[in-house]
């Protein structure tokens, strides 16, 4: 029943490398949520994956630090009654984020300048308006 994570066609983890703990979820299941452990959770030791290299666990490191409990990064899920589907949205959930990880980091901005015609118009806009606002505060009173 070990299904290997495949994460994407050039990275597939095997399924020695995941660590599967099941528990009884709360929730709705009638008689059967006393006695069946349906709760899912999946875990990755980074430190012991064997398909990682060293470039892509210091990039997970870096990008999910905020997830890692020990070196470890964990998926719970409890959604479903069945332990079966449980277990396979435990993995899709488990590839997107090591997907997400493994992203490279998007290109730095390249700081740029307003042009020429962009700042008359704008300074343009400003005036037109402060304009309007003066001749609002020059009216005449109806009262005169």
């Amino acid at each position: 029943m070990a299904q290997d994570l495949v994460v994407s066609d050039r990275l597939v983890i095997p399924a020695t490398d995941l660590q599967w703990r099941f528990s009884r979820a709360s929730g709705p299941g009638g008689q059967g949520v006393n006695t069946t452990d349906s709760r899912v959770e999946l875990g990755l030791e980074l430190e012991a994956c064997s398909v990682l290299g060293p470039f892509r666990r210091a990039r997970l490191r870096e990008r999910l630090a905020a997830r890692l409990v020990d070196g470890c990064l964990r998926v719970v899920v409890a959604e479903e009654r069945s332990q079966w589907q449980n277990r396979q949205k435990a993995l899709v959930r488990m590839a997107e984020l090591l997907r997400d990880g493994l992203k490279p980091p998007p290109p730095s901005r390249k700081a740029t300048r307003p042009t020429r015609g962009a700042q008359r118009r704008r300074v343009q806009a400003k005036k037109q308006r402060g304009e309007l606002k003066r001749q609002r505060r020059n009216r005449p009173s109806l009262d005169d």
